[in-house]
């Protein structure tokens, strides 16, 4: 007997009715995303892999899918490092290709191999697909969306107010009650120079990121793993403990980074970017996160995190400024800010309460009935004239029982059936049945339209 065929763990198949929920999500964020002036681009699935490595740190490195070379991949790799199983450094010889991480990288490379055809500031947004060679659990998936929105070629804090405006009105209309988290990578920065371990900002980051999940005591577990003295993790202890509103916590910081001059920097913008964001008003809860580190290396000042109010799960939109990302590709001096929804996660969080309109997975309006050759005949004529009115339609393909095909109708939510037998045919009508009433009239093709976009 065959085996059962099945799909890799970390990635689904989508039904009829998930992707049109899918879909929903999708044209809501594109709505918006036009809405704010963002133009849509589209990259490879596989970049190359000079182009991803080092962009995510030493952990997001890990969980870049590497593609092996064409033909005989072993061919020009050292015999040696595949005798002492260093897969690590034999990834380079063996995989020159790898599927994108994130939209972010990928939209820096776009920006400089496309420098001369940009307009700056250069607003794009993307909705693809990326992958991340993760552990399979609940909201993370080793293949999933993005609905990427990024500006380049722009200093202004005006695009973070503006991103965050964007945030709100999307989440407004999918009807999600969330919290925006905020912070900048200068005050972290600054954390780091007063504890006295500059050096240590990405240890710092990547472990305080995590505090919401591990716990302080953890968290202090990792720091001193990854190097940070016991002094310093001691002084950290304070900054991570500060409380009361967001305006009394920025002074505590102002205070305790007075002599950090990227920390005041820090500071500076993040009060731009909060008292510009309450002089237009949000819907959303807009709270500072001194822990919140976003552990992505190439943020660089302002970095956002949402979560949702009402399910307990992961973040579902993220983003920030990065300042420094095209240099690596040979295009220093240009700055960019980006967010990015995550579209799986929030359908698991439309999906748990119960948020997609009704409407969402319809799909045809009326069916025809097949009741005999010259019948559909006569409503594939019909059906062209609802479909050139804008009404979804379809003809039954199959002479079947009229009990079988009013009940396949009824099984995709169908809300009208549309009859031509041998009276409706020499008549030229049809008798339109509407399936939630059970009303029923001979009509014509026009009073049918009329009939179906009055209801």
């Amino acid at each position: 007997m065959a085996q059962k065929p099945s799909i890799p763990k970390g990635t689904r198949d989508f039904s009829p009715v998930e992707t049109a929920r899918r879909n929903y999500i999708f044209d809501t964020i594109r709505e918006v995303f036009r809405l704010y002036g963002f133009m849509p681009i589209e990259t490879p699935a596989m970049e190359n892999l000079s182009t991803l490595m080092g962009k995510y740190g030493e952990e997001g490195d890990k969980l870049l899918f590497k593609i092996l070379n064409s033909g005989d991949y072993l061919a020009k790799a050292d015999r040696a490092l595949i005798d002492a199983g260093e897969t690590t450094r034999l990834a380079s010889q063996l995989c020159e290709k790898g599927l994108r991480y994130d939209l972010t990288v990928p939209f820096a490379r776009f920006v400089v191999q496309h420098r001369n055809e940009l307009q700056f500031p250069f607003k794009r947004f993307q909705i693809q697909p990326v992958w991340r060679a993760d552990r399979p659990q609940k909201g993370r998936y080793r293949e999933f969306y993005q609905c990427d929105a990024d500006v380049v070629g722009s200093d202004s804090l005006v695009n973070e107010i503006e991103l965050l405006q964007l945030i709100d009105e999307v989440f407004a209309r999918l009807n999600v009650r969330i919290a925006i988290k905020i912070n900048n990578r200068k005050i972290l920065a600054g954390i780091a120079e007063i504890l006295g371990q500059p050096d240590k900002i990405i240890d710092i980051t990547v472990a305080i990121d995590k505090l919401d999940k591990i716990g302080i005591e953890n968290v202090n577990k990792e720091l001193a793993e990854r190097g940070l003295t016991t002094e310093a993790i001691e002084r950290l202890q304070p900054i991570l403990a500060i409380s009361g509103s967001t305006d009394e916590r920025l002074a505590a910081l102002s205070a305790l980074l007075a002599d950090s001059p990227v920390g005041v920097k820090g500071i500076e913008e993040l009060n731009v970017v909060l008292n510009g964001t309450r002089d237009l008003g949000l819907r959303a809860e807009l709270d500072l996160d001194v822990s919140l580190a976003r552990g992505l290396n190439y943020y660089t000042g302002t970095i956002i995190e949402v979560k949702a109010l009402d399910v307990a799960i992961g973040s579902i939109t993220g983003g920030g400024r990065y300042d420094n990302l095209t240099g690596v590709f040979g295009m220093p001096g240009i700055s960019g800010v980006g967010i990015s929804f995550g579209a799986d996660r929030i359908y698991d969080v439309l999906t748990a309460l119960d948020l997609f309109p009704a409407d969402t997975t319809k799909a045809t309006t009326v069916m025809f009935a097949n009741l005999g050759t010259a019948e559909t005949v006569a409503s594939m004529r019909a059906l062209k004239e609802l479909r050139a009115a804008g009404i979804a339609a379809e003809v039954y393909p199959d002479e079947a029982k009229m009990k079988k095909q009013m009940s396949w109708a009824d099984s995709r939510n169908i809300p009208y059936v549309a009859i031509i037998g041998e009276t409706e045919l020499a008549e030229g009508k049809m008798t339109l049945k509407d399936m939630k009433t059970g009303e029923q009239k001979l009509v014509d093709t026009a009073g049918a339209i009329a009939t179906i976009k009055g209801a």
